[in-house]
């Protein structure tokens, strides 16, 4: 499986380095591109948007945060009872955010992890292929309906949280070079939508509804830089948080990042369920991705990753492999036995 690994995202190391060296080093010939980790307030996914941006706006009311562990504040939800809750203060307008490319922090982060990136590369500790990966959330996964009181409140935030994250990737393009650069989109709300789970969207088309605000940001990417997505079942107080009876809904999506986001997708992370059922991955034979790469999320309980990797070659004849997610929510002690199951992927 030659660069026919991903990392989705979050490896809960102490440093940026740390992930450089612990999974980019062995895992490097395998992969197309590296994220920096995530590590510290991003390992816990939109949580840090949560608390780092929409708790601090002026418009915008906490209603609930994670209960105290013993006294002291806490960051992050336990679970989606003990999540953030908002409300958008009565007789406010559209919100809006300022200092303009940098206020959500990807940018920040990502500009000072490409620094370590090109110095190890440059060292020889990565591979001279690798380019660096970007994983941000799409604006209707960072806030969804269910983090406000008034679920049609997160209408009210998106457009400018929209206009913000347009600006981060503005300055993120300005500052990494884009031979170096990959920008994956992660996206959670938007399979639960296709499988019907989410009862408080507008009205709408499914597609539109979920790519309206892609197609506006993915042509700000530069042809250059590689674009990709991430499909994801949750983790928020375990994994799976919901199990689809099959793959069609992710289908479903994958081909529509595919053909309207503006421009090339270059890969689509599409997470399996410990099954090996031809049934749950028959929709992969429905695939219509315009060449961009599949890697499927397989590498979970190694016993029966290879009966998984047999059933899905039945409908998807090439396609690399990765975890179902990233590893924030994880404890870093397993970080070791996550690696060599990867290195066990590799094998069969």
């Amino acid at each position: 499986m030659d660069k026919k690994l991903h990392l989705v995202g979050s490896i809960p190391f102490d440093t940026v380095e740390d992930v450089f060296e612990e999974f980019g080093a062995p895992l490097g010939a395998h992969l197309h591109t590296i994220p920096d980790g995530e590590v510290g307030l991003r390992s816990h996914w939109i949580s840090r948007v949560h608390f780092q941006v929409l708790a601090l706006h002026p418009d915008i009311d906490v209603v609930r945060q994670p209960a105290l562990d013993d006294g002291a504040e806490r960051l992050n939800p336990r679970n989606a009872a003990d999540s953030w809750l908002f409300r958008v203060r009565g007789g406010a307008g559209p919100v809006e955010f300022g200092d303009p490319g940098w206020r959500l922090g990807f940018a920040r982060d990502a500009v000072n992890s490409y620094f370590i990136f090109r110095t190890l590369r440059d060292a020889g500790k990565l591979a001279p292929h690798l380019r660096f990966q970007v994983s941000m959330p799409t604006v209707t996964s960072a806030l969804p309906g269910r983090i406000f009181e008034d679920p049609m409140d997160a209408e009210k935030v998106k457009p400018g949280y929209e206009a913000a994250l347009a600006r981060e990737i503005e300055t993120i393009t300005a500052n990494i070079p884009a031979a170096d650069l990959a920008i994956q989109w992660d996206c959670t709300s938007e399979l639960q939508d296709a499988y019907g789970r989410l009862t408080d969207l507008p009205t709408g088309d499914l597609i539109e509804r979920n790519m309206s605000s892609l197609g506006r940001l993915c042509p700000l990417i530069p042809e250059e830089a590689e674009l990709g997505y991430h499909l994801c079942y949750g983790t928020l107080g375990g994994w799976p948080r919901w199990e689809p009876d099959d793959l069609g809904g992710a289908v479903t999506m994958a081909n529509a990042f595919a053909a309207h986001s503006g421009r090339r997708v270059d890969w689509i992370h599409i997470p399996v369920l410990d099954t090996s059922a031809d049934g749950y991955f028959a929709p992969l034979a429905d695939l219509d991705v315009n060449g961009a790469r599949i890697y499927l999320g397989a590498v979970h309980n190694m016993a029966g990753f290879g009966e998984r990797i047999a059933t899905a070659r039945k409908y998807l004849a090439d396609f690399g492999v990765g975890a179902y997610c990233g590893f924030g929510r994880i404890p870093q002690e397993e970080l070791s036995q996550v690696l060599r199951e990867h290195v066990q992927a590799l094998e069969i």
